[in-house]
């Protein structure tokens, strides 16, 4: 039963301390009952966006098991509101808590499309697919007004640059020209985030992403216009959504989709109590269930950072887990895979148009 005292329409329920801050702040409730008193309303849940400047915008990912070298991100936080997602702890760098200032203060990297430019104009840039999305979604609900994410992909098609994307909104439907034209040429793969098929369990999990529908009609109308879609079935979470591996599967093979990766849920950082505090609120009756087994998939903790364990876990349940998915690739997915992008056009047009000699 969930309880009645949740923030609408937000994945985390209060803001965390931040690791790196020596002050904290503090909603004491002597304040709280004041503001009733008064009528006064003590937080009007708005979102802000405000403009950073950096001087790059790809960044080389060392990590040996996320599946990508370099990666870029447009935006910073995420109003999304996934509850368990690992670039909360990335809000942290920047001064805010990974809590709700994740999700209500969103960093605006205006200059991203020229920052990409330059880039891919140097004659040291050798060609290699560039995700968006590789922190947080580039497909959010701020590209509507900022629409920086359609501005990069005319770049990498202008320069006939590989680009991945990673999402779980609709909205990348409204780049679809761009997107078939960079299919021509091999140049695009798009990997869709998919973790229920249930519009229960999506709204309290990722309460501003698109519906499970939409999404699912995502992956088919990519696929029918020959765009290659991976589904992605993460995180995985016990006594969440780890019943619905083969139906997810077979939902979105049946969609178009030409494979699926999949995680399963680590809670890093603060990420553990932004969870633990959600999951009280929103799960009650199966809070303590849930959190133990996600505990007994990552050594008894909560928090797992081991390259080549962190993602699929360890353990009975864990185990389980794994060889649902491989059970699921082998029913719906068998001689299906993703292509590999195409690398060697870009040289020809290192200043946006072909080179004749």
């Amino acid at each position: 039963m969930k309880s009645k005292s949740t923030i609408k329409g937000r994945g985390a329920q209060r803001n965390i301390h931040n690791r790196f801050l020596e002050l904290s702040h503090e909603m004491r409730d002597d304040f709280l009952e004041f503001c009733e008193k008064e009528g006064e309303i003590v937080d009007k849940n708005k979102t802000q966006y405000l403009n950073v400047f950096p001087k790059t915008i790809v960044n080389k990912v060392t990590s040996p098991d996320v599946g990508m070298a370099y990666s870029m991100n447009m935006y910073q936080g995420c109003e999304h509101g996934c509850i368990y997602c690992y670039a909360r702890n990335s809000h942290e760098f920047w001064g805010y808590s990974a809590g709700l200032d994740f999700e209500r203060r969103i960093l605006v990297k205006k200059d991203a499309p020229k920052l990409l430019e330059t880039l891919l104009k140097k004659k040291s840039w050798k060609a290699y697919p560039i995700v968006m999305s590789g922190n947080t979604d580039c497909y959010q609900p701020a590209e509507q007004k900022f629409e920086l994410t359609r501005q990069c992909l005319e770049v990498f098609l202008k320069y006939k640059h590989p680009v991945g994307i990673i999402t779980k909104n609709a909205l990348i439907l409204r780049d679809l020209n761009l997107l078939k034209d960079l299919a021509k040429d091999n140049l695009i793969a798009v990997n869709i985030s998919i973790t229920s098929l249930s519009e229960d369990t999506r709204r309290i999990l990722e309460p501003r992403t698109a519906t499970i529908k939409r999404r699912l009609k995502v992956v088919k109308e990519l696929s029918d216009n020959g765009i290659p879609v991976n589904v992605m079935l993460a995180p995985i979470i016990p006594s969440i959504n780890s019943h619905e591996i083969l139906p997810m599967a077979k939902a979105v093979s049946d969609a178009g989709a030409q494979s699926i990766v999949h995680t399963i849920v680590r809670l890093n950082g603060t990420i553990g109590e932004i969870f633990a505090d959600w999951i009280k609120k929103a799960l009650p009756d199966r809070a303590d269930k849930v959190l133990r087994q996600i505990e007994n998939c990552h050594g008894g903790t909560l928090n797992e950072s081991r390259f080549g364990i962190r993602m699929r876990g360890e353990g009975q349940i864990a185990q389980q887990i794994n060889d649902m998915v491989k059970l699921a690739q082998l029913k719906y997915f068998r001689g299906k895979s993703m292509p590999k992008l195409n690398t060697e056009l870009h040289e020809q047009h290192k200043d946006g148009q072909l080179k004749l000699f």
